[in-house]
C-alpha cells in the first residue's frame, strides 16, 4: 500500500510583512512555503516530512501535488511548526492532534473525489 500524502501551503504574499530594518528579510518572509507529509501505517509510527521548501521549491511541491491529485491544505501555523523539522523526520507528538484534524479533512476530500467519479 502506497503512503497517503498531504501537502500544506502557506502563502504569505497577501499579508503585510513585519517591520524589519533589512528589506530583504521582510521579502524572504513573504515567500510561500510548502510542506509535504506522508504516512505509511505499515512503516511509520507517525506522519513524516517528505518535502519542504520555500519560493520556487514550494511552487514545485504544489505542482507535483496537483499533478498527482494530492489534496492541498493551506495552514500557515502548521507549516510554520513543521518547517522546523528535517526531511524524513516524523512529526512530534505535540502536533499529532493538529495533523489528525488535517488527515480527517484529507480523507473527507478523498472520499468526495472518489464518489464523484464512481458515478
Amino acid at each position: 500500500m502506497a503512503p497517503a500524502e498531504w501537502i500544506w501551503k502557506c502563502n504569505m504574499a497577501g499579508q503585510k510583512a513585519p517591520e524589519s530594518p533589512k528589506p530583504n528579510i521582510a521579502k524572504r518572509q513573504q515567500r510561500p512555503r510548502s510542506i509535504a507529509l506522508g504516512y505509511d501505517p505499515e512503516r511509520d509510527e507517525a506522519p513524516r516530512i517528505l518535502a519542504s521548501g520555500q519560493g520556487w521549491l514550494s511552487d514545485k511541491i504544489i505542482a507535483v501535488a496537483r499533478e498527482h491529485d494530492i489534496p492541498i491544505r493551506k495552514d500557515p501555523f502548521l507549516v510554520s511548526a513543521l518547517s522546523t523539522l528535517e526531511i524524513d523526520e516524523t512529526i512530534p507528538p505535540e502536533l499529532y492532534k493538529v495533523v489528525a484534524e488535517v488527515l480527517a479533512y484529507v480523507y473527507r476530500i478523498s472520499e468526495k473525489f472518489r464518489e464523484k467519479y464512481r458515478r
